[in-house]
């Protein structure tokens, strides 16, 4: 029998039916929101607090199990919080993180403690929410009806570590979500990539030659979604998955990578049957 949340709880003495399970989105307001648990506390915990007035009834448990997405579709634990009972915020608010205002009298903030219960497995341990990769079922769930079954437990509290330039592919928008210590490497590194729809397969060969290599060439397509490519732009949205074809060696110059992206679309043939257009 795989091991489940509840039965944590149980061992901790807190009836399942006494807690809401939370899930938050991995990015709000392009940040990590694993990032801001491990560097701001108390800021991802102000932003957990304050909710909807319309909402309140799914929040009125003595107990939130707080969990947050990551950027490969993971859902990580981060804590268990005693919760009291809301007060309605009567003026405009701002919501922390997201930076949304909201008009005057349909906000709640809850008072709040970190329970010590479960403290040990904050950041160690995993859980399937369901969905499927995105995790897209509903962020607040019952205990007692929605027992998850334990995906991952590690000795340690973890951070996804970074595969390698050459190893990782991933989908752009996965990279709002990655750890901070991925964009190092990343901008360290120039040379050509290679963009595939998961819509339709469609190949974009480029490549990152300038200031800052694949993370600032990469950030331009998560900004627009098109990083002024014709084709791009004239295309339906996509997610497009992105990897590392070639790095370009310390003593390379951008004319010897745009010779290399060339030999590269000639391979896959991506002018004629791709999304390249020069």
């Amino acid at each position: 029998m795989p091991l489940r949340f509840n039965m944590l709880l149980e061992e901790a003495g807190i009836d399942p039916a006494a807690v809401r399970l939370l899930r938050h989105n991995p990015v709000v307001a392009g940040r990590s929101l694993v990032d801001v648990w491990r560097s701001d506390p108390g800021l991802f915990e102000d932003y957990q607090s304050t909710q909807a007035v319309a909402k309140r009834s799914s929040f009125l448990r003595p107990y939130w199990a707080a969990f947050t997405g990551t950027w490969d579709g993971r859902t990580m634990f981060v804590g268990l919080y005693a919760v009291g009972t809301p007060v309605l915020v009567e003026g405009e608010v701002v919501t922390a993180i997201s930076n949304e205002l909201k008009p005057a009298g349909t906000t709640d903030r809850y008072p709040y403690e970190r329970s010590p219960a479960l403290v040990e497995y904050a950041g160690r341990l995993f859980v399937d929410w369901g969905g499927g990769p995105s995790g897209k079922r509903a962020w607040a769930q019952r205990a007692e009806a929605q027992d998850k079954a334990i995906s991952e437990l590690h000795l340690d509290s973890v951070e996804q570590p970074f595969p390698g330039v050459m190893t990782l592919t991933a989908p752009l928008s996965a990279l709002d979500a990655a750890p901070a210590g991925w964009a190092l490497p990343l901008a360290a590194a120039r040379g050509v990539y290679l963009l595939s729809c998961p819509r339709d397969g469609s190949l974009y060969v480029g490549s990152a030659t300038g200031e800052g290599g694949f993370w600032s060439r990469w950030a331009e397509y998560r900004a627009n979604g098109h990083g002024g490519n014709v084709a791009l732009r004239d295309r339906e949205p996509s997610d497009f998955v992105v990897s590392v074809l070639q790095v370009a060696g310390s003593t390379e110059t951008q004319d010897d990578i745009l010779a290399a992206e060339a030999v590269w679309k000639r391979k896959f043939n991506s002018r004629t049957v791709g999304l390249n257009r020069n």
